[in-house]
């Protein structure tokens, strides 16, 4: 549902930017990108904690594929780098 949203309010295609959990990494990251005013969303947050939080669900990030290489960049520029294909 969340994507649905996100796709009708900015009109575009989401793509994953990173998957982790680590709740600090990512709360950062979502701070980060509202900073350099990039639109983003977290998916499976709610399944994560619904699982336990064993790390067998890892959370996503989300942004809109128009601004997915300014976001890879700026997680080079703090040392995240490491993100899907």
């Amino acid at each position: 549902m969340a994507i649905l949203v996100l796709i009708r309010r900015f009109g575009g295609y989401v793509k994953e930017l990173i998957r982790s959990n680590d709740p600090v990494l990512l709360s950062y990251l979502m701070s980060v990108l509202e900073e350099e005013r990039i639109d983003a969303i977290l998916l499976d947050e709610h399944t994560s904690i619904l699982e336990g939080s064993i790390g067998a669900i890892q959370r996503r990030i989300m942004v809109l594929e128009e601004d997915l290489e300014r976001a890879k960049d700026i997680l080079d520029d703090i040392g995240e780098g490491e993100t899907p294909a």
